[in-house]
């Protein structure tokens, strides 16, 4: 294609030499002149999703041509670099991959990038550029060669047959042509430059790694109210946890079941066999972070790996939520009001599972997602469509980050994989800041009850009690919500614990949910009534799915 007057030309078209020496591609010493505009290839879109680049080709073959001619590699242990620099000026793609041409007889590949960092005015985004790695199967999106991804959390990596860095998948390092994949998501108004330099190191590929996954079930009490963090991060993305501390912090924070949930790979589930255990049910996912807002994929078969380089406008989104579903697990937006750059949700919630709505410490991001949530729920009532469950996830990455601060209490058959899950899809869950924070939630009337994510169906003017039980939260708001708003508001005691009932009809409440807040920051529970227009409140200490309301007809 043409670039500014440029035509550039593929491989097969300038011949292997010529194309090398358009790209700037490195000399056999391992140096080059870098990237330059003629060697940028551009791929075509729908290839990987959102808008790729794709560079020259770096070639090994000039240090082992002779040996190979001749039917041998370079002798075990033998070190041979490349390195290639380049730019990319502001709205460069999202990703941009360098294909290195791996020979035959290598038994390790190692990666370091760099990039610079030059001062931006105030508000104006600064360099930042992830890296991964696909092998000789290729970049295809949902292909088979996604090999390892680290983000911006790390500036090398090196994979063998036996082990790889966090992030990355062991495996043989296979001849033919592997790609890195640099993803610039934000560029300075000079542009970004970068170098990056690649490592083979020949000799035999060693005993194959063999991966640790966790068990899919954990001694459990029957039917019964489970808690567990559903966004958690280690070393194996951009978290500075390492598994055991994670394992040990959920253990500490009163959880019954976790699910690790790395960005962009699957590379850790082969690490949490050891942690699991009968006392705590560790479950495999993803954290798919494209640019147009982050999902996560709980319940994922271990091993497998949902791919991100999409943007909203490709519609690639049900795709990929859709192999979710046939694996049996739940997509689930996260933090769709986070204010960072790529973070807010922009997917629309077909297709998703349950929403997360309180992410971490509570924040205004949080009372906007409450909102929302809110106000799908009187359209589903409304249109008579399936409703989206609220959860509730730390998305805990390293310390002062409290890990389960919130986390779901989910009522399901068993601590298993499947039943966990089947109880967040129904919403029969809660969101807890803590594990002293006790409560139920129930509708009764007509000699009936129902509890949170169940239906009560009585006639319009049948009296429903709602009722909330709950310990934990001193001083605390109750605050009860159905789809004409907050109908009812209530101070707890200074010891945390009470009791709160409130009258209502199916006429007047098509679904109820409650809230439970901390005081104010001046130690007042919150101010505003049913007509007044400055809500104020502190923040969340426990949130309930709502217990829905069906007026008989007849």
């Amino acid at each position: 294609m043409c670039l500014d007057g440029y035509c550039e030309h593929n491989a097969d078209e300038l011949g292997a030499d010529a194309a090398a020496a358009a790209a700037g591609a490195p000399a056999a010493d391992g140096t080059g002149p870098g990237v330059g505009r003629r060697g940028l290839l551009m791929a075509a879109a729908g290839a990987a999703g959102a808008a790729a680049l794709t560079l020259g080709p770096v070639s090994f073959a000039s240090a082992a041509d002779e040996r190979s001619a001749a039917g041998s590699t370079p002798p075990d242990g033998t070190q041979v670099s490349r390195t290639v620099t380049g730019h990319l000026e502001t709205g460069a793609a999202d990703f941009v991959y360098l294909p290195v041409e791996v020979p035959r007889g290598v038994q390790k590949i190692a990666v370091s990038y760099s990039y610079d960092k030059p001062a931006v005015p105030a508000g104006t985004p600064a360099n930042s550029c992830d890296i991964g790695v696909f092998d000789q199967r290729g970049t295809q999106l949902d292909g088979r060669g996604f090999r390892g991804w680290s983000g911006g959390f790390r500036t090398s990596f090196e994979i063998s047959n036996s082990e790889a860095t966090p992030g990355y998948l062991p495996g043989p390092v296979s001849a033919g042509t592997w790609n890195v994949v640099l993803g610039p998501y934000q560029v300075a108004p000079q542009g970004l430059n970068y170098q990056v330099q690649i490592t083979l190191t020949y000799g035999p590929e060693g005993p194959a790694f063999v991966p640790a996954y966790p068990p899919q079930r954990a001694k459990g009490r029957g039917r019964a109210w489970y808690r567990g963090d559903c966004h958690l991060h280690t070393v194996y993305s951009d978290g500075k946890r390492l598994p055991s501390e994670v394992a040990a912090g959920a253990r500490a924070a009163g959880l019954d079941f976790m699910v690790t949930t790395d960005h962009n790979t699957s590379s850790s589930h082969g690490a949490w066999g050891p942690y699991a255990g009968q006392d705590l049910l560790i479950v495999t996912g993803e954290e798919i972070t494209t640019r147009n807002g982050h999902w996560l994929a709980l319940g994922l078969p271990a091993g497998e790996w949902i791919d991100w380089r999409y943007r909203s406008r490709d519609d690639a989104f049900d795709r990929f939520s859709r192999k979710v579903h046939r694996s049996g697990g739940l997509v689930v937006p996260a933090h769709p009001y986070c204010p960072y750059i790529a973070c807010q949700w922009k997917f629309g919630y077909d297709g998703a599972d349950a929403v997360e709505v309180w992410n971490g410490p509570w924040t205004y991001d949080d009372e906007s997602a409450v909102d929302t949530w809110d106000a799908r729920l009187g359209e589903a009532v409304r249109t008579g469509k399936s409703w989206l469950p609220a959860m509730g996830n730390s998305d805990a990455h390293s310390e002062p980050q409290v890990i389960g601060l919130p986390h779901n209490v989910v009522l399901a058959d068993d601590l298993a994989t499947d039943s966990v899950l089947a109880g967040i899809r129904a919403g029969r869950s809660w969101i807890a800041e803590s594990s002293a924070v006790q409560l139920t939630f129930t509708a009764t009337g007509g000699g009936r009850q129902a509890g949170i994510g169940e239906t009560l169906s009585l006639p319009a003017d049948a009296p429903v009690d709602v009722r909330l039980d709950v310990a934990g939260v001193p001083g605390g708001t109750v605050r009860f919500i159905t789809d004409e708003g907050q109908m009812h508001q209530e101070s707890l005691p200074a010891s945390g614990t009470g009791t709160v009932v409130w009258r209502t009809t199916t006429s007047l409440a098509a679904y109820v949910r409650a809230e439970v807040r901390h005081p104010m920051a001046d130690g007042t529970p919150g101010r505003g009534n049913t007509m007044g227009p400055d809500l104020m409140w502190g923040p969340m200490a426990a949130l309930t799915n709502p217990v829905f309301l069906d007026r008989q007809k007849g």
